[in-house]
């Protein structure tokens, strides 16, 4: 392979976009040569306090609660076989394939920053089994994101030793038989490798890098779609100017007012003020400080999940410049925990701002149009119950964004007596995520309707070709049909290769 088909594992240059591409495209990965000194040297450090029998948590001694319980040499590797088995306590339905994926991802990339005192051997087995296909079955309930992920990385770690479950082809098997398929053999772990495996943000992590990746897509699919809304609205593009995003110098909002600007360029169907109204509603006219802000904040969390995925969170940590093994709390998941929170109220705003408009395209008291957009009304219902699922996906992320991060419940007998409760506030965040892409596909179905009535050639160039991109998926609504498929198809659409080429197309990025 040439490195243009691999992405070499180093434990520092990953990024959300590269997660996504890895866990959902199947990209292959290797372990960087640069690493191997690093991950060599604290190995070497395990194994000569082992020879010293000093007394270290996690390497002579027990876990938790049980730090003050030296284990004698010739149970150590039982101790690693335990650990595994002991914390795969995760409940629920498992998580997607390709969080599952870029867990494992994640985890081999900790480890390969060399502060955690395993064998590269444990590493290149975590990279062979996403090379080969063989993705580990996680329960995605049981982690309170404090001691690490313990549940779900247990759960991941116990395929590796040939236990647990796995997918492999679509097929869910044992780790052993998934393993044996993929011509791999299970791993015997020695000293210190099961704590390294389980300590970790990485549950938290992926779901993290997964929803920063996509959301930043759907951040440029909401002023897409809302600045065809504006055109078929007959909005009034001067509340987007340049001159009053330079005199509130957030860059999200001179970004979103600059698209604004572009995309609705060249309308025929876009008015001045006074000319049908004197200014429009909120839901048009504050689009850069609504967008902007949520673009602002996505920037914030997209610099905090890229560091954390690429941050040792092991303990104990290995320093061989100090010769030292030192106990803190770099697996702690609060630092991502509260950007998640944050991301799932950022992507709230943007589906709450898309439903307000929704709600003006199929309100005849609003829109000018015909009753929810259909010609024939009342022997059609049209677009009627349009709005109403989106309101309803609205309404849940309301309480979906409420923060995770602000509790704690603590546990192992109060020594982890502050948790972040990271995990779930990642698994909210992705529902959130889930239901933004179905009202932006809303919006997009209601808006080419709209175009129809109106006719399609008085929009903008770019509006043109965003219409022509909804009718790929969607046809018109002339009579009525059933609804569900069209809003599933045009999400998919969003997400399509073809939905991303688009956007760069539209926005010139």
């Amino acid at each position: 392979m040439t490195t243009a088909e691999v992405w070499p594992v180093d434990g520092q240059t990953l990024t959300p976009k590269t997660v996504y591409q890895v866990a959902v495209h199947n990209l292959p990965v290797i372990l960087s040569s640069e690493v191997a000194y690093s991950m060599a040297a604290s190995r070497r450090m395990v194994e000569r306090y082992l020879d010293e029998e000093r007394i270290v948590y996690g390497i002579t001694t027990g876990f938790g609660r049980f730090s003050d319980v030296v284990i004698p040499d010739n149970l150590r590797q039982l101790l690693q076989s335990n650990l595994l088995r002991s914390h795969a306590a995760g409940v629920g339905p498992p998580f997607e394939p390709s969080i599952s994926r870029a867990m494992v991802l994640l985890r081999a990339n900790a480890l390969a920053k060399g502060y955690s005192g395993i064998r590269i051997e444990v590493v290149e087995r975590l990279l062979a089994m996403l090379n080969r296909g063989v993705t580990p079955i996680i329960p995605s309930q049981g982690s309170v994101g404090a001691s690490g992920d313990l549940a779900p990385l247990a759960h991941l770690a116990l395929v590796l030793v040939g236990e647990g479950e796995a997918w492999f082809d679509g097929v869910r098997m044992s780790g052993a038989e998934a393993l044996k398929l993929a011509g791999l053999s299970p791993l015997v772990l020695q000293a210190k490798e099961g704590l390294a495996l389980i300590n970790g943000t990485q549950a938290m992590g992926a779901m993290g890098a997964l929803a920063v990746y996509q959301a930043d897509l759907l951040a440029n699919w909401a002023d897409i779609l809302g600045a065809l809304t504006t055109e078929v609205l007959r909005g009034i593009p001067m509340a987007f100017s340049d001159a009053v995003a330079r005199v509130r110098p957030h860059p999200g909002i001179a970004l979103c007012a600059e698209n604004l600007r572009r995309l609705t360029e060249g309308s025929r169907l876009t008015t001045q003020p006074g000319e049908l109204r004197v200014q429009d509603a909120y839901s048009i006219r504050c689009m850069p400080q609504v967008h902007g802000a949520s673009r602002d904040g996505l920037r914030h969390v997209a610099e905090v999940v890229t560091r954390e995925i690429n941050s040792a969170t092991d303990n104990p940590l290995l320093f061989e410049e100090l010769d030292m093994a030192i106990s803190a709390g770099n697996f702690h998941g609060q630092p991502i925990a509260l950007v998640l929170d944050y991301l799932a109220i950022i992507m709230a705003e943007w589906a709450s701002i898309s439903e307000r408009r929704i709600e003006r395209m199929v309100n005849p008291a609003l829109s000018g149009l015909p009753a929810f957009v259909v010609a024939q009304g009342g022997i059609n219902s049209g677009l009627m119950l349009a709005q109403y699922t989106a309101a309803s996906l609205v309404s849940e992320n309301k309480v979906l964004a409420h923060p995770s991060s602000v509790d704690s419940i603590p546990t192992s007998a109060n020594q982890e007596d502050h948790v972040s409760m990271g995990t779930t506030a990642g698994r909210k965040a992705l529902q959130i995520l889930e239901n933004l892409k179905t009202v932006l596909a809303i919006e997009a179905i209601c808006g080419a309707q709209a175009a129809d009535l109106l006719g399609p050639h008085l929009l903008s160039p770019r509006g043109k070709q965003v219409y022509a991109f909804v009718r790929q998926s969607v046809l018109p609504w002339e009579h009525d049909r059933i609804l569900a498929p069209d809003i599933e198809v045009m999400k998919e659409s969003l997400n399509s290769v073809q939905g991303r080429i688009l956007v760069h197309s539209l926005l010139d990025r």
